[in-house]
């Protein structure tokens, strides 16, 4: 299988990672770049360099066209500081229309040919009628795009209940796949107080340590499981691996602990 070598680049400060062919460029960790999407150009940031196997009948992967240059950097920076414009423009006329939308963040694409809105709403939005607004005053091809609450959560910021700036504002570049199960196999309280994040999903932090303790609980028996110790039998109710230990209930409703060193 062919290997190709892509860089990981991401188009705001820990944003979404997308992968782009190389192109046979000298290229490194921290440069800033323009790259060919589906969008048209993009300004990003390099934050990794690999390589991938590229599967079979896969769609081409888009390449990286050059490493930017202070003219594309300024442009970069225009295109900000009239997307913030734009930003305002819109929050007003969705006030204005009565739409059930909170605008969150406006970009342009590189070459200012497309304008992109996010907002979340709990409904479906109407907003055919605002893209025509935009797009007679700014005349270029409008997107307004709904997003979730881990999304928001990433592009506003703040604080986890760890007291530090949110994991996903500040390294996570993708959201994976978070289970109740992950609480549940770290014998974290169910609370949802406990166990969601400032988006109001379970925590992205459940997943760091999730293998470590499916692997760490190999080592006892499980839930609901039958021992028999020292001519005592019962069921096990509960494992605490940070105490090394497990305990069973007998049939008289005797709760045994007992820890690992004694069990082998």
């Amino acid at each position: 299988m062919e290997e190709l070598k892509v860089a990981g680049v991401t188009f705001t400060k820990y944003g979404r990672k997308y992968y782009f062919l190389t192109n046979n460029l000298n290229l490194k960790e921290g440069l800033t770049v323009i790259v060919e999407t589906e969008r048209g150009l993009q300004f990003g940031y390099i934050v990794e360099l690999t390589t991938i196997k590229k599967k079979k009948n896969s769609d081409p992967m888009k390449p990286v066209v050059r490493i930017s240059t202070k003219k594309d950097y300024n442009q970069h920076k225009n295109n900000i500081k009239d997307a913030k414009a734009a930003f305002e423009k819109c929050k007003e006329l969705i006030e204005q229309d009565g739409l059930d939308m909170k605008l969150i963040d406006a970009s342009y694409n590189f070459e200012r040919t497309q304008l992109y809105f996010t907002y979340i709403s709990n409904d479906r939005v109407d907003f055919r009628e605002l893209a025509k607004q935009l797009a007679a005053i700014y005349k270029v091809r409008i997107e307004l795009r709904q997003i979730g609450p881990r999304d928001k959560a990433k592009e506003v910021g703040g604080l986890g209940p760890c007291g530090r700036p949110l994991c996903c504002s500040k390294f996570l570049y993708s959201f994976n796949n978070i289970t109740i199960n992950m609480a549940k196999n770290q014998n974290i309280s169910l609370n949802p107080t406990k166990i969601n994040g400032a988006c109001n999903r379970l925590l992205c932090c459940l997943e760091y340590e999730d293998d470590t303790y499916s692997e760490e609980k190999k080592n006892y028996p499980s839930i609901g499981q039958i021992i028999d110790k020292d001519g005592k039998k019962g069921k096990v109710i509960s494992v605490d691996i940070f105490r090394h230990s497990y305990k069973i209930e007998t049939k008289d409703k005797d709760v045994i602990e007992i820890f690992q060193d004694e069990s082998n």
